[in-house]
């Protein structure tokens, strides 16, 4: 027979125990902890950077317009039209910036060979992060705080916005065909939505609409339950006693 466990061992068991969900509930929390603290950041950073641009377009289109003398208006309008592919410009010159900034500190400041150094910074960049090569001193350390948070964010918000100018550029090749194309009575049939033979320009603006894409069907059919609720004597029409009737 084996001799029954000591009082002793009974305590270091349950302390090994005790210890080991302790640990346990500890990993869960540090799992909740970054990825909450990743969203956060993550939409803080994107918000600042977001502004930054937004002020950076805006510098931009003043100085390509300075010899214009463009006004506040003309200013909004050519944002509105290029605004994405100001946004990758500025991101893109961003990017750059802190490439070279990494890529100096980590020449001069943690003395790294050239080819190190890119391996490290687009490895970091990427979100790779190997960890082979990384920053060892206590300034690089405090470098890299700010640095890996701003590149990283940076290259996500460029990427973004190229996908978004894929995108785009896509759209206005469609909205050019739509309207370069010859419209035939298949197209008026169709832009008939009372079907009484005629069509009005509304009605012809909508089709147009629905072609580029920019609404649908149903879109259409709820704005032309609104119309009708909002008309009250069935008239076809909307006015202010209308609206009065409708509200009251």
């Amino acid at each position: 027979m084996e001799p029954p466990p000591n009082n002793q061992e009974q305590e270091q068991s349950n302390t090994e125990q005790h210890g080991e969900e302790s640990n346990n509930l500890a990993s869960a929390f540090a799992c909740a902890f970054v990825f909450t603290e990743m969203a956060l950041v993550g939409i803080i950073l994107s918000k600042a950077a977001d502004s930054l641009v937004e002020n950076q377009e805006i510098l931009l289109v003043k100085v390509f317009h300075l010899r214009k003398k463009a006004g506040a208006l003309e200013t909004l309008k050519e944002m509105e039209t290029n605004i994405v592919r100001y946004r990758c410009l500025i991101l893109s010159i961003l990017l750059i910036v802190l490439i070279a900034s990494g890529t100096i500190f980590l020449t001069t400041v943690e003395t790294m060979e050239f080819v190190n150094v890119l391996y490290c910074v687009c490895s970091t960049i990427t979100t790779l992060g190997y960890g082979d090569k990384s920053f060892s001193t206590a300034y690089g350390c405090v470098f890299a705080i700010f640095w890996i948070l701003m590149s990283t964010i940076c290259l996500a918000q460029l990427l973004f916005a190229f996908a978004e100018l894929y995108t785009e550029t896509r759209q206005t090749s469609l909205v050019k065909w739509v309207l370069t194309r010859r419209t035939t009575t298949a197209d008026l049939e169709a832009a008939d939505l009372d079907d009484d033979g005629v069509v009005l320009a509304a009605e012809f603006a909508i089709f147009k609409l629905k072609e580029m894409g920019k609404i649908t069907q149903e879109d259409v059919l709820l704005i032309l339950e609104e119309f009708k609720s909002l008309d009250v004597d069935d008239s076809g029409t909307l006015s202010a006693s209308d609206i009065y009737l409708a509200q009251s």
